[in-house]
């Protein structure tokens, strides 16, 4: 890529829009060498139709939009890009809907009042995003990110003359995770089991998670998919709801078993200690569940200074 051409365009938004706190999310969980957070920026290298670049998304200074800007060949898909990078960045969603609906239950009314542009982080790939998911089982978000790291180097590719050191990686794909060398990567050897069964499945058209949408499709053929997602081994409900929330864009999706979300709700009462009495008390949440987990993630978040949540 030695000389840059740049394309960019703009992604409006329903104000408020709570840059800060998405951005946040996405540095904490960033994967090292394919994304980076940097001054206020989102950046990563993308592959689109067999043409590479990188993906940048900043916020305009003065107007209600994003600024998303695609360097290298990339640039030529900007328009079949915008509604991907759109449903990542969650730009369609109206706050002031889903803030009066939530705001309803006396728990989560101080939560939209603090934040009333909160949105629901997506993802460039489900497969990126069931890899990360796989690996941060029973770890920490900062021991993941070191574990995923790992993945790229092993099975990843660089990028040649890439003109930011930073994202000059690209991410594996399911072949090439499906048949690496992941020996003494610092995963158990059932998890590392789990994680190429599932590229394998992925790499074969037998479990496919991308291109997947909640919102235009059958609630029968999302069903379908969750099921084929939670049928391969190493695979459970908190992880089925996750990729539904943040890649499939189901915005009613819930990690019912979520610990950090189970300990917020039970601190809140606690006779609801267990899953069964907590999925019952969050049905009034409903449909904007993912929204009500991105809010008790959030609370934590802004305590442990974005470390924990989601």
């Amino acid at each position: 890529m030695s000389t840059v051409q740049a394309t960019s365009f703009e992604l409006p938004f329903k104000a408020p829009y709570d840059w800060a706190r998405i951005l946040r999310f996405f540095a904490g969980r960033a994967t090292p060498g394919v994304e980076a957070v940097e001054q206020g920026c989102y950046r990563r290298a993308i592959e689109w139709d067999g043409a590479a670049g990188t993906l940048s998304v900043a916020r305009h200074p003065r107007k209600h939009c994003l600024v998303a800007t695609i360097e290298g060949d990339a640039g030529r898909h900007a328009e079949a890009l915008a509604p991907h990078v759109a449903t990542m960045f969650d730009v369609d969603a109206n706050p002031a809907e889903i803030g009066a609906r939530l705001a309803l239950d006396p728990w989560l009314a101080p939560l939209v009042e603090a934040a009333p542009g909160l949105r629901l982080p997506g993802a460039w790939s489900a497969f990126e995003l069931v890899v990360r998911a796989i690996v941060g089982q029973q770890v920490s978000v900062k021991a993941a990110t070191t574990l995923i790291g790992r993945l790229v180097v092993r099975a990843g590719a660089r990028i040649d003359d890439h003109p930011h050191p930073g994202t000059a990686w690209r991410f594996p794909t399911p072949a090439a995770l499906a048949n690496a060398d992941l020996a003494q990567i610092g995963m158990p050897g059932k998890r590392v089991a789990a994680l190429q069964g599932l590229a394998r499945a992925v790499a074969s058209g037998a479990v496919p998670i991308d291109d997947i949408h909640a919102g235009r499709m059958p609630a029968a053929a999302l069903a379908d998919a969750r099921a084929a997602l939670l049928a391969l081994p190493g695979i459970g409900p908190w992880t089925v709801e996750y990729i539904a929330m943040r890649a499939w864009r189901d915005v009613d999706a819930f990690p019912a078993t979520d610990l950090v979300l189970m300990q917020a709700i039970a601190a809140r009462d606690p006779s609801l200690e267990r899953a069964p009495a907590q999925r019952a008390r969050t049905q009034q949440w409903r449909p904007f569940r993912a929204y009500a987990a991105m809010h008790l993630w959030n609370e934590v978040a802004d305590r442990a200074s974005g470390q924990r949540g989601g």
